[in-house]
């Protein structure tokens, strides 16, 4: 589903001998991959509210979330362990610790199933759903880097999808449910936002709780006015451009308002992000666990 559940310690895996004849299928994102590169890209958290809502408003998935996560009683505690397992499973913690990743998330989704308000009967490993979820993965680093860098060409767009692939592989995702290639990714994204994607409860339920920002973090010293004062803004960021980087369809399908005025607000934004980030050292445009990942990699013997 989401991939936001209680942490588990898993045991190490090992990694293969050199000339394996059957190594593990599909493989963890590593130093010099273009995954931890554009995955570890700060400027996605302008485009993740969007893809959230791009997960939920499958029906499986939302379905599954409203019916298994505690996502609304502990917020803190949820994000944090989503970015801890996502920083697992790509790799930014080693190879071994981003296959255990991939094997527990495929594991504890066997048991989220049920049926949601409609009477259909959904389950978390269903094909469809688990690589949708995975497919907003490709879909976020794509389009945040159009919107908020630079778009990549069609030869370090392939390359990019190869790695997806290949992460897919490594969550369990069968190939011959994969896209062949990023037009065929493209056709297959479209289609789903354009015939599959509802607005269901799970996504009404998010779209209300962004309208204020999340509660105090725990052992917060301060008035919870303080909080608020500090937390609005950026909630009020987050909001607009999560909005803006939905699909038009999207926008319309969930109620969302989008006038003149806040596309031309959102346009001079992602234009000061571009030319911001075009004169910035690329180590700035990271995040620092995946700054911190890098710089260990480039520090390690051959």
């Amino acid at each position: 589903m989401e991939r936001l559940n209680t942490r588990t310690t898993p045991a190490d895996h090992a990694r293969p001998a050199p000339g394996t004849a059957h190594p593990p299928a599909g493989a963890i994102p590593g130093p010099s991959s273009l995954t931890w590169r554009y995955a570890g890209d700060w400027r996605g958290v302008f485009t993740g509210r969007s893809t959230l809502l791009l997960q939920v408003a499958h029906p499986m998935v939302g379905a599954g979330v409203a019916d298994h996560s505690e996502f609304v009683e502990d917020r803190w505690g949820r994000l944090r362990r989503t970015l801890e397992s996502a920083n697992d499973f790509l790799g930014y913690r080693g190879e071994a610790r981003g296959r255990d990743e991939a094997a527990r998330l495929r594991e504890i989704h066997k048991d989220i199933k049920g049926v949601d308000a409609e009477g259909r009967r959904y389950h978390a490993l269903n094909p469809e759903a688990y690589l949708w979820v995975h497919a907003t993965l490709l879909h976020g680093m794509l389009h945040t880097q159009r919107v908020f860098g630079r778009a990549l060409g069609p030869a370090r767009e392939k390359a990019l999808f190869r790695e997806w692939r290949d992460l897919a592989l490594a969550l369990g995702i069968t190939e011959r449910h994969l896209p062949a290639g990023p037009a065929a990714f493209r056709d297959y994204f479209d289609d789903m936002v354009e015939n599959r994607l509802e607005n269901n409860e799970t996504v009404e339920l998010l779209i209300r709780l962004d309208r204020t920002p999340l509660p105090p973090p725990p052992k917060w010293p301060l008035p919870k006015a303080a909080w608020t004062g500090l937390a609005l803004p950026p909630t009020r960021l987050l909001r607009e451009t999560g909005i803006a980087t939905l699909p038009p369809v999207l926008r319309e399908r969930f109620g969302l308002r989008w006038t003149a005025a806040d596309r031309l607000r959102f346009e001079v934004f992602a234009r000061t992000v571009r030319a911001a980030g075009a004169v910035a050292p690329d180590r700035l445009l990271q995040s620092p666990i995946a700054a911190r990942a890098m710089r260990s990699a480039r520090r390690a013997p051959d």
